[in-house]
């Protein structure tokens, strides 16, 4: 340890002859120059973080870019973020670091869980869809579920999934973290996910023996939740105007699409009730002899 620091102290002693050097120069002769190597032999953590996640900080600028000068010469070295992020709404905000803690990572953003208008600067599809869309999420801070920046977080976190055959990955099938209430979903939806929350529905099309329990769910429910077809949607107009004015009503004849033309006994195994009993004839009236 003593070694490492006696290198370090003759090298920033070295730099200052350097300097020194160049200061006392005789008109005329070019000053000496820095380079980001010069600074990583006293420096040794901001070039390594640079190196791993320094992003265009990295890849576009180099330490004196930033750092344009060095104690004695210069007195304040560390310079404002102002200087090269200008031109968005996002760069008008006040204290950067307190969300890009380390400007050599700065894409490495954390922040508490109650901040909200610093990320709207950027993100403004997503608070669109909060507002265009009302539901619990809507009264939530941006980091309550983004605490990290980037971070998209397991619906599963907060939520229980509606069913074991749901994994977390595959939430967002159906339900999008901004607009949750606004249920979609794609022509390839799976029966089981529906039968999660429509468990009699997806059991009595099972049981049935009618064409209905050859489809899936979403073949008549199509792209969102909720949909309720026509049966003339798919079948037209299958009887005389006259049967249909009569029975308006397609389930008075055919009982309902997912236990198509079954009809069940009464509640209570309530026999139907027997015709009534004919009429004894009207007696003949008597004849006189």
């Amino acid at each position: 340890m003593r070694v490492a620091r006696l290198f370090n102290l003759l090298a920033a002693l070295a730099l200052f002859c350097c300097i020194g050097t160049a200061w006392a120069a005789e008109p005329g002769q070019a000053p000496a120059t820095l380079n980001s190597s010069d600074c990583q032999k006293c420096h040794e953590k901001p070039p390594k973080d640079i190196a791993e996640k320094g992003g265009k900080h990295k890849t576009e600028i180099t330490c004196q870019d930033c750092h344009v000068g060095h104690p004695p010469k210069v007195k304040h070295p560390i310079p404002q973020c102002s200087m090269c992020h200008t031109g968005k709404p996002h760069f008008q905000l006040k204290d950067c670091l307190g969300c890009h803690r380390n400007p050599h990572t700065p894409k490495v953003i954390t922040f508490g869980t109650n901040v909200t208008d610093a990320c709207l600067t950027c993100h403004k599809p997503q608070i669109e869809q909060l507002k265009a869309y009302p539901s619990k999420h809507t009264s939530l801070a941006c980091s309550f579920c983004h605490n990290v920046h980037g971070k998209k977080p397991d619906c599963t976190q907060c939520h229980k999934s509606h069913s074991s055959d749901i994994t977390k990955n595959e939430c967002k099938l159906c339900h999008k973290a901004h607009q949750p209430l606004n249920v979609t979903y794609k022509a390839d939806t799976p029966s089981k996910y529906c039968a999660a929350c429509h468990k009699r529905p997806f059991n009595l099309l099972a049981n049935s023996t009618a064409k209905h329990s050859k489809l899936a769910c979403v073949y008549c429910h199509q792209n969102k939740h909720k949909t309720v077809p026509k049966c003339t949607d798919c079948h037209g107009v299958p009887h005389p105007a006259s049967l249909m004015s009569k029975f308006a009503k397609c389930q008075e004849c055919h009982n309902i699409a997912h236990d198509l033309n079954h009809w069940s006994a009464p509640a209570g195994g309530a026999k139907p009730a027997a015709p009534a009993a004919k009429a004894a004839p009207a007696k003949k009236p008597a004849t006189k002899k």
